[in-house]
């Protein structure tokens, strides 16, 4: 995992080999698949850079110029490995010193806090989730001390869910900002946190199905509600656990796949292989290949476009500045129709969702006027930058065409606008998430509920305010303790990101999530946007893509769906047994 930070001075510095001993996490490794934690990273809000234009860019001074996009240490030359001012690679230089950092719990070095913090904060978290359902009209009024008990039971089985989809499924709006240096792990968190809670009590559906996601037969249980009870535990209890177990090794998976999956396992066993709908089943396989394919192909030509006409051009960060709110227009509007709960009329629908792309547009543009503007001067300036060689400005480039990045104040312009553009899109991202995927926790947990307290057991179910928010609220625990798994390998570990490759896989993933959910294609959003990220590599070489780590990814992938369903069938031949003692 290569480390992200901002390149600090080295006025005192009286060679390359002691100032890499004192700043060893300047030192790019070119592997290192079995990390799991986040490097340290200082905070951009207070310790911006200032693109570094001579050849050794370590040895560059810092200044505050735009508090959060930041340069990897790969930046200079797009991909390009670093050299010393000896034309040594920095790897050579490399001292495997270990410090007592290396030991803190992970959640710690995430975070860069202390270990009786990150102890503290876990403590909360497990007081709040086992004492909350008590205050919770959910809970049950008037019913018995049975009843109760189970509610109570059901309410943390839809917890635990909640958790791991934060754990796992967040680093879909938040890992590629994280990896690009756009946002500190600790800035994702936070904003994440609000925006996923958010989501899921404001956008959250209020009406869910008992049979999730069209994959089993309602018809096949009724008049077996007991059964039907422990089944929707079950499914919970076991996509939470293989959820679980993807999320502790940095596996990015379909919380979507892991519910059909566990669903399918239960309907085959306990109702027959007419219990399950096999075309529905086909679907979600099959985008297995369809998600993450699209998602490559989009990003390598939104990635190929921005080098071609953003790169290419007299002035770069010109360029990017005037692309910005155009792409963010186009990509919040998008987002919005297809996500945010509008008018039931077109013409309204559109006009609202517009709305929401000016809106976007006009706050990056005044961001990009206010942050960057002295910049945009400067550029202009005809003694700012070195001229670039004419026979290369005018020569006629194709869009697949090999282009040379900016340097200097253009590179910083370019990375700055790119970076406000990536976190935008990612809060919308990270609202939306939480208003769609929340209801694989909340949607079982209402249905057993509804079961649970006499209600009906029919197709549809209303969902409580309660719940909604007992959801949310699992979403931001698990994101808070285990997010940073999944974000060091969206992030980092397929392949290196910088702004604006981040922007291309960010950007790309979502135009194909909300395309293809209109057209009614079989899509994951996690699949599209590992897809995504590949996409944005192989444009660089196939050689920029990790395959180790892909092919891990794709393994947990292809045994989802398996593995949901074999625990989903022994949890619930567990809870048919302990449930026959209380219903």
């Amino acid at each position: 995992m290569t480390p992200f930070s901002c390149l600090p001075s080295a006025r005192n510095a009286t060679s390359h080999e002691a100032f890499l001993s004192r700043h060893p996490h300047l030192h790019v490794p070119k592997y290192r698949y079995n990390e799991t934690k986040l490097p340290k990273k200082e905070n951009l809000l207070l310790r911006p850079f200032q693109v570094p234009t001579s050849p050794y860019p370590s040895l560059t001074n810092s200044k505050l110029t735009h508090p959060f996009a930041s340069i990897s240490s790969f930046a200079e030359a797009e991909g390009e490995k670093e050299q010393n001012d000896q034309g040594i690679p920095l790897e050579t230089h490399r001292e495997d010193a270990k410090t007592d950092e290396d030991y803190l719990p992970g959640m710690a070095q995430a975070f860069d806090i202390s270990s009786r913090t990150a102890s503290a904060i876990a403590i909360f978290i497990a007081f709040a989730a086992l004492s909350t359902p008590f205050f919770m009209k959910s809970l049950g009024q008037g019913v018995g001390l049975k009843t109760k008990f189970l509610s109570y039971t059901t309410l943390l089985f839809g917890f635990y869910m909640a958790w791991n989809i934060g754990a796992n499924d967040v680093a879909n709006a938040m890992g590629t900002s994280v990896g690009s240096g756009a946002l500190t792990l600790r800035q994702a968190v936070l904003t994440a946190a609000i925006l996923e809670f958010s989501g899921a009590l404001l956008m959250g559906t209020h009406v869910t199905s008992t049979m999730q996601k069209g994959i089993l037969v309602a018809n096949v249980f009724q008049g077996k509600d007991s059964l039907l009870f422990a089944g929707l535990l079950s499914s919970l209890a076991a996509a939470g656990t293989w959820l679980q177990v993807a999320s502790y090794y940095g596996w990015p998976v379909s919380t979507t796949h892991c519910i059909v999956g566990s669903m399918v396992g239960f309907g085959l066993v306990y109702g027959g292989a007419g219990a399950v709908f096999w075309s529905s089943l086909a679907r979600v396989t099959s985008s297995w290949v369809i998600s993450p394919v699209m998602g490559a192909m989009v990003s390598f030509l939104v990635y190929k476009c921005i080098r071609r006409f953003v790169y290419s051009a007299r002035n770069p960060g010109q360029a990017a500045a005037a692309a910005a709110p155009i792409a963010v227009f186009l990509g919040v509007t998008g987002i919005s129709f297809a996500a945010f709960p509008l008018s039931k009329t077109f013409p309204m629908a559109l006009a609202q969702a517009l709305s929401c792309g000016a809106a976007g547009a006009i706050l990056v543009y005044e961001i990009i006027k206010k942050q960057l503007g002295h910049l945009l001067v400067k550029s202009t300036s005809s003694h700012s930058e070195p001229q670039q060689n004419a026979a290369t400005q005018n020569k006629n480039l194709g869009l697949l065409s090999d282009v040379a990045g900016p340097k200097g104040t253009q590179l910083e312009i370019v990375y700055g606008v790119f970076g406000y553009m990536q976190i935008l899109s990612a809060c919308f991202m990270s609202f939306a998430h939480g208003g769609n995927d929340v209801s694989n926790a909340i949607g079982p947990l209402a249905a057993a509920l509804s079961i649970l307290q006499g209600g009906a057991s029919g197709t549809e179910i209303v969902i409580p305010n309660d719940v909604l928010a007992w959801g949310g609220f699992g979403i931001v625990a698990g994101l808070m303790m285990w997010g940073y798994r999944v974000i060091a390998t969206i992030g980092k570990k397929i392949t290196e990101l910088t702004p604006t490759r981040g922007f291309a896989a960010e950007f790309a993933a979502a135009s194909v999530v909300l395309f293809a959910s209109k057209l009614g294609l079989p899509i994951s959003a996690t699949h599209t946007l590992v897809g995504a990220v590949m996409g944005v590599g192989f444009a660089r070489g196939l050689n920029s893509v990790r395959a180790e780590t892909v092919r891990e990814i794709v393994t947990s992938w292809v045994v989802t769906i398996p593995v949901g369903a074999s625990l989903a069938v022994v949890y619930t031949w567990i809870l048919t047994k302990v449930l026959s003692y209380f219903l």
